[in-house]
């Protein structure tokens, strides 16, 4: 039987059912007991974790005993750049994340930005592109705020010296077997591919190997890039390291609709880029946000909108609308029909252009802070 939706680290089709995936992938749910701990610690809530858009994980209560013990973790996480594959706002969910982590438990940050990854896996990508790509990318992280003095910037290529050595130790302990069934190559992959786990699996230990002690790691991404780290996980212990714990974020989905997730490569008017002006933000919603609305005003005024399946109300209860009054407030009157679809379209061009356009004035800052940002050991 053919399978609604498809979540591999390269391609997510269909409307994924994530309580399927939580079992298919066997990792936990993020639940009410685990947000409680958390709270203990930090006070308040990530926007991220009330909302359950974090929604899973994969070892967060060791992670937060060993917290609790004195031992401190470290937080990573990375972007594999590409020519053309501008950042989106969907990007962006796991690096606020990162930095509200950073923030409240005074941790390291570690970036990787694999630049290799995208290289190996497109024929028609040089390393000179998929550099140009890594920089803009470099920009947009530095842009939501990240603490210079503790968060350091990994590039595959430029710090070949301090990954091969441990890369190696990693890929002597997976098969080329594991590989295929993990990520469905076949002969025809060039070797550099298959490869590439065993240097993304360092950065969930490197500043173990730095330090000369072992130091928790926990890694938020989407859970599309969870089949890297079940990898990583198995060899970490056989190398000595401790296995990271892992925060999954739901994907966010493009603005057409609620199947797959918002994609750089696709579809450009799917997706709201950081980059995006706010006449291009504004255009992008009005024509192309999925509505729950009806298709007249009158039935709409009579029987109301539904804000499961609207685009707009998704994106304001998974990031854009901290304030849950504000957000229920909005829900009661759509439900009602007493805001229309192109009113609650309103609502979130202008809470995303507010945003992307503190969010550039900060970008266009950090071509001078950059160089801050890049390991330097």
């Amino acid at each position: 039987m053919k399978k609604e939706y498809e979540v591999t680290p390269y391609e997510v089709k269909g409307e994924v059912d994530y309580e399927k995936l939580i079992k298919e992938f066997g990792v936990e749910r993020i639940n009410d007991k685990l947000i409680e701990r958390i709270e203990k610690h930090t006070g308040d809530l990530n926007i991220l974790l009330k909302r359950r858009v974090f929604f899973a994980h994969r070892d967060l209560n060791w992670l937060l005993d060993e917290y609790e013990k004195g031992n401190k973790f470290f937080i990573y996480t990375g972007r594999a750049s590409s020519k053309g594959s501008k950042v989106h706002i969907g990007h962006l969910m796991p690096w606020i994340m990162c930095k509200w982590l950073q923030d409240k438990f005074d941790a390291e940050m570690w970036f990787q930005f694999p630049d290799e990854e995208k290289f190996l896996y497109k024929p028609e990508l040089t390393l000179k592109d998929t550099e140009e790509a890594t920089y803009e990318d470099m920009l947009d992280v530095i842009a939501l705020g990240f603490n210079t003095k503790k968060t350091f910037f990994i590039i595959d290529t430029q710090h070949a010296n301090l990954l091969y050595r441990e890369a190696c130790r990693v890929a002597k302990k997976i098969t080329f077997s594991t590989v295929k069934s993990s990520f469905g190559f076949t002969e025809s992959n060039n070797i550099g591919s298959i490869f590439y786990t065993s240097m993304q699996a360092v950065l969930a230990f490197l500043p173990s190997v730095l330090k000369g002690k072992n130091i928790p790691c926990v890694i938020p991404l989407g859970i599309d890039q969870d089949p890297h780290f079940r990898i990583s996980r198995d060899v970490m212990p056989k190398i000595g390291h401790y296995k990271p714990a892992i925060m999954h974020n739901v994907f966010l989905p493009p603005l057409t609709g609620m199947g797959g997730k918002m994609a750089a490569s696709s579809n450009k008017d799917a997706a709201i880029f950081t980059t995006d002006s706010p006449s291009e933000v504004k255009r992008k919603i009005n024509k192309y946000a999925f509505s729950g609305g009806r298709d007249t005003l009158e039935e709409h005024r009579k029987l109301g909108g539904n804000p499961d399946i609207d685009i707009s109300f998704q994106y304001l209860k998974m990031m854009f609308e901290p304030d849950d009054k504000k957000l229920a407030r909005i829900e009661t009157d759509y439900r009602s029909g007493k805001l229309l679809s192109g009113e609650l379209k309103a609502i979130l061009i202008e809470k995303i252009n507010t945003f992307l356009k503190e969010h550039q004035e900060k970008r266009e800052k950090a071509k001078l802070i950059i160089d801050k940002f890049i390991f330097k050991g």
